[in-house]
């Protein structure tokens, strides 16, 4: 279920692409037609099935290069200790029992992020959405 999280990493299949002057890696999901011709239909119950009758429930495109999986952990573990540290928590534990999650305003959530600034070097961290 977090396979398109990986995506896009060193480790993950497919080839990186230049495009524009930004690398990208091609990504296919398991439901894909083409995931699904090559051996994933079981997953989704179509076994059975004709190549031309496979209904897909996945997608295949390209998504950001985004290095190896031990550098975006790095950042996806930094992520997790700072969210423990607003809401006052030293353990896992401790953050499912206390933290709440509250709902904002697209304003707001416009707001939260970089704004009224030209992003001039990417933070590992942070992207806009492409």
């Amino acid at each position: 279920m977090i396979g398109s999280l990986f995506a896009g990493t060193d480790e993950s299949p497919g080839e990186i692409i230049l495009l524009q002057g930004r690398s990208f890696k091609s990504y296919r999901g398991m439901g894909s037609l083409s995931a699904m011709k090559e051996g994933s239909r079981d997953r989704y119950a179509q076994e059975n099935e004709a190549e031309a009758k496979l209904v897909p429930e996945g997608i295949e495109g390209r998504v950001p290069y985004k290095g190896t999986i031990a550098a975006m952990v790095v950042q996806l573990v930094g992520g997790l200790r700072a969210g423990m540290g607003y809401c006052g928590c030293a353990t896992i534990r401790e953050l499912q029992e206390k933290s709440k999650f509250i709902r904002i305003t697209s304003a707001g959530l416009k707001e939260s992020h970089v704004h009224d600034v030209i992003i001039t070097k990417e933070a590992p961290n942070y992207q806009l959405e492409q």
